[in-house]
């Protein structure tokens, strides 16, 4: 990646953290799940969310109605840098385990592969762009599930006019916020 590039990715990433810190919305969670509703899936799906972490909009609503709603649920644990994220199942009340960069996952459970997954992000686009936290986790994760469908999760307000990519960043098939469904032009 090109110098420019990345003090372009680093800029961005600054600001929409502190435009995250300030737009946190506990109600928004809520708001999120009608949307994932109405727009994945009706058949039970393996479908990886994530727990949120700091200011990321709250999730766990989310993973609850899908668990209820009869789709497997499964969440990342990150390993060392530079390799895939792996997916462990996940049911309302296991025991969860803190893993690398403040995450959290199940302490236990199977692995498997997602057909969906909710990525967490930064800033996305109207082209299915996302900034995420510059680690490459998803980028390589999503290279290597080319039938998975991916949607970024997010407050409304972190959508910027473009996102800054190179040719390892991955798109998103669709984007979900607390005030709807975006697919990509």
């Amino acid at each position: 990646m090109d110098d420019g590039l990345l003090a372009e990715k680093l800029a961005l990433r600054a600001r929409m953290m502190a435009l995250r810190e300030a737009i946190a919305a506990p109600a928004a969670g809520a708001a999120l799940v009608q949307n994932l509703l109405r727009h994945l899936p009706k058949a039970p799906m393996r479908i990886a969310g994530f727990w949120p972490m700091g200011a990321e909009i709250d999730t766990r609503p989310a993973l609850h109605a899908l668990h209820a709603a009869g789709h497997h649920i499964l969440l990342p644990v990150t390993p060392p840098r530079g390799q895939v994220l792996t997916f462990r199942a996940w049911a309302p009340g296991c025991a969860m385990a803190p893993g690398r960069f403040s995450t959290q996952h199940p302490a236990d459970g199977a692995e498997a592969a997602p057909e969906w997954l909710l990525v967490p992000l930064l800033a996305f686009d109207g082209r299915g762009h996302r900034l995420g936290y510059g680690g490459g986790y998803y980028d390589r994760t999503l290279a290597g599930l080319p039938g998975a469908r991916a949607v970024g999760v997010a407050y409304a307000a972190q959508q910027v006019p473009r996102v800054p990519t190179s040719p390892r960043d991955m798109a998103l098939h669709a984007m979900a916020t607390e005030e709807g469904w975006i697919t990509p032009a």
